[in-house]
Parts: structure tokens; C-alpha cells; sequence
């Protein structure tokens, strides 16, 4: 991970929001962690005016904060 640095040169720590790693979870608890981290991405990208584009049965879907789809 690159050092980020403020003007003052002291360093700048980033933190995630991950308490354990993916690869030491139990099956049950991968399958909420995705679970949880679909949907804060759904709830992100709508709150900044963005759709979520994914792909589904081999096309490209735009899922609209309205609930409306549309193939690209």
C-alpha cells in the first residue's frame, strides 16, 4: 500500500469498513458478507444519482434507482 501524506507530512491512514478477511470467514458468514456488500453498493450508487449496471444471463443490465432495467 503507497504512503498517502497530508501538507503537514504526517501520514495518512485510510481505513475499510472490513473486520475480518473473506478468506478466514466460514461459508455462512461469506454468504451474508456478500449479501450486506450488494446492497450497500445498490444503496451507494443510487444515492449518488448513479445506476448499477451488472450483467445477467450473458447481457448487460441498468438497474435504475426506480426499479426500471434496461439491456445495453
Amino acid at each position: 500500500m503507497a504512503k498517502q501524506f497530508l501538507n503537514n507530512d504526517e501520514p495518512f491512514i485510510k481505513r475499510g469498513r472490513m473486520t475480518k478477511s473473506p478468506l478466514e470467514m466460514k461459508p455462512e458468514e461469506l454468504k451474508i458478507w456478500e449479501q450486506k456488500e450488494q446492497a450497500f453498493v445498490r444503496n451507494h450508487l443510487f444515492s449518488i444519482g448513479q445506476p448499477l449496471v451488472y450483467k445477467k444471463n450473458g447481457v448487460m443490465v441498468v438497474e435504475f434507482a426506480d426499479g426500471r432495467t434496461e439491456k445495453l
